[in-house]
């Protein structure tokens, strides 16, 4: 049952539609359980299983391999059925080199975030793009040290309150937010480059196209793959739980863009991603207003 109004249909969503059907798994087949010791409202979790979902759909998941940074996700190696090392902080690039080059047939990625990657191991990440080596690094970026009660890291956006900078993040005296995709996207070794978020549906979605272009990079040998998530952390931000994404939009997603930074060869900076995405959310509300995205 459905009424209409000026702006189309309106979907009465008391009770389930006739052709309901599940069209996902409800777990991924490489997540031995969806428990976890993440606090409500985490992102992560939300990543992980898009990854996973993207391994098992290409059918290269008994020849992946994981390498694991220092943070909160480093409990998701007791949760998912994938090969894994564990490195100390901000070295798994490294430790995901050597991994490859003694199995080249492996599909080798990296789970960091933004502390162990951009805080304690930058130089790790730029130089293993640099190199050109063929393994793919995932970057869960919320923009705080969430295992250490929330802490600044060097991607926390300026005006962002954190437990060391509870005034918020000041540019003169904590310096300006590095845009680590920016970085690596600029560099000759690097194939694929691009940033997702998991605040809403349709962002995840869109960022799961992007673990499959860059693990379909790796395999193909055409390069470095770099996918950097933005991700919840609602504890870690303090604010409420169901503020997360909200808020995560709101400051991080303001600065570091959601976008394809690098395909082809072809590289674009954040600023022309902001501009690509309001030029497309003005398309969309366009035809919103001319009654629905299919007219």
């Amino acid at each position: 049952m459905s009424t209409h109004t000026p702006r189309g249909p309106v979907l009465d969503t008391t009770v389930a539609p006739a052709a309901a059907r599940i069209v996902e798994a409800l777990r991924p087949e490489l997540l031995l359980t969806q428990e976890h010791h993440m606090c409500p409202g985490c992102g992560e979790p939300l990543a992980l299983r898009g990854f996973l979902d993207t391994l098992s759909e290409m059918g290269v998941a008994q020849r992946s391999i994981a390498v694991a940074g220092i943070g909160c996700y480093t409990s998701f190696s007791g949760t998912m059925d994938v090969d894994l090392v564990q490195a100390l902080h901000g070295r798994a690039p490294s430790v995901a080199t050597g991994v490859k080059r003694m199995k080249p047939d492996a599909v080798v990625f990296t789970l960091q975030g933004d502390g162990d990657m951009v805080n304690e191991g930058l130089q790790e990440v730029l130089h293993t793009a640099a190199r050109g080596e063929q393994v793919t690094c995932i970057l869960l970026n919320n923009g705080v040290f969430g295992e250490t009660g929330g802490h600044m890291t060097a991607t926390s956006v300026i005006g962002q309150r954190t437990k060391n900078s509870l005034d918020g993040r000041d540019a003169e005296y904590h310096g300006y937010p590095i845009l680590i995709g920016d970085l690596v996207s600029r560099l000759e070794g690097a194939a694929y480059v691009a940033r997702g978020s998991v605040h809403n549906a349709g962002a995840v979605a869109r960022t799961k196209k992007m673990f499959r272009r860059a693990f379909e990079t790796q395999v193909e040998r055409r390069g470095f793959s770099f996918v950097e998530v933005l991700t919840m952390c609602p504890t870690g931000w303090f604010v409420p739980t169901a503020d997360g994404p909200g808020y995560m939009n709101d400051t991080l997603g303001e600065v570091h863009i959601m976008g394809e930074l690098k395909v082809d060869g072809v590289v674009r900076t954040t600023d022309e991603l902001r501009i690509e995405n309001e030029h497309r959310q003005h398309e969309i509300e366009a035809a919103l207003a001319r009654g629905g995205l299919d007219t």
